[in-house]
């Protein structure tokens, strides 16, 4: 028998201002990206960035 969990977690992200908020929308937009992959697409560089 074989069981397949899914989960489906919510994020809320608050920026500090309305600039902020433009500023990585208009890069999501401009990569193809939705939020999920923005967010995986920063998670990657600072793995790259930083030594373990």
């Amino acid at each position: 028998m074989w069981f397949v969990c899914y989960y489906m977690v919510e994020v809320r992200i608050e920026f500090d201002d309305e600039e902020q908020y433009e500023r990585l929308k208009k890069l999501k937009k401009h990569r193809g990206l939705t939020w999920k992959g923005l967010l995986l697409e920063g998670e990657k560089k600072v793995r790259e960035d930083t030594p373990e």
